[in-house]
């Protein structure tokens, strides 16, 4: 626009410098977005004030504006009524002077906000009238997960799990996870405890002997249908320790998710239950 402008506009017999009109129409632009318009539509409406009448398809050209976009603009500007289109074909369109069209723009920003000042009473009390929504802290709690990453983390959540738990541990994990829950001391501190304990596991002959003593009748075989990669840890019903990588990857690979949602950890024993169904002692 800058360049069409430029090429054809004389000041004093001396052709305005491209540069110059650029900045000109640059600051224009901003201003007029001060009075509601985008870029676009202040470039639209500057070109029609200075060049109209003129067709949409002239306008879409010269602008190097999408067609679509060309009407779309052109509408809105009809509506602000800073642009009037004509009855003939090609309908043609023109631009108000600037100083109406300004004067047009603050008037309508005034009786928005004089609609805005209005409707302040109403929306509060509107808002007076919903109730109160009194979240406990049970209703919060539910809600928490908290996501780890690297082996320290999950060591620390893990072992707090196993420390606080009242009545059970449910584990469901592959032979190189155990393995690495074994050496970690957990399976230790879970065969010193009350709890419960619930272990499905692909171990083998050769690993059996991790869950040595009271844990020997704890643990059953996991199914071949069940994927190796699934690994997680149920503390009574209120606790839930999910590996969204597999534990057997590099340590600082490891992801996971721990969580204390009734919902979540309520799922998840329900899929231990049945796969411990399904399950052979070892």
């Amino acid at each position: 626009m800058a360049s069409d402008i430029a090429s054809s506009s004389v000041m004093d017999g001396t052709t305005i410098k491209q540069y110059d009109y650029e900045i000109l129409l640059e600051r224009l632009k901003n201003e007029l977005s001060k009075f509601g318009l985008t870029a676009n539509q202040s470039k639209v409406f500057l070109y029609l004030e200075k060049y109209g009448p003129i067709t949409a398809t002239q306008i879409s050209k010269t602008l190097k504006v999408p067609r679509t976009e060309t009407y779309h603009l052109l509408t809105n500007l009809q509506n602000k009524g800073i642009v009037t289109a004509s009855f003939q074909h090609p309908i043609k369109f023109s631009a108000i002077s600037l100083d109406k069209a300004i004067g047009i723009l603050i008037n309508s920003e005034k009786e928005r906000v004089r609609h805005l000042e209005s409707q302040e009473k109403s929306l509060v009390e509107l808002w007076g009238t919903i109730p109160s929504l009194n979240i406990t802290p049970e209703d919060v709690k539910d809600g928490k997960f908290q996501i780890l990453q690297g082996l320290n983390q999950m060591t620390g959540k893990i072992d707090d799990m196993i420390c606080n738990a009242k009545k059970d541990i449910q584990i469901l994990a592959s032979e190189k996870d155990f393995m690495k829950f074994y050496h970690a001391g957990f399976l230790e501190r879970i065969r010193d405890s009350k709890v419960n304990p619930q272990f499905v596991s692909s171990t083998s002959e050769k690993t059996i002997y991790i869950f040595k003593g009271k844990l020997a009748d704890k643990v059953r075989r996991m199914p071949l249908k069940v994927k190796e990669d699934l690994c997680f840890i149920i503390k009574d019903d209120d606790e839930l320790f999910l590996f969204l990588k597999n534990p057997s990857g590099p340590p600082q690979n490891i992801l996971a998710m721990w969580t204390d949602s009734k919902s979540m950890v309520y799922t998840l024993k329900l899929l231990f239950a049945y796969i411990w169904s399904n399950s052979r002692r070892i």
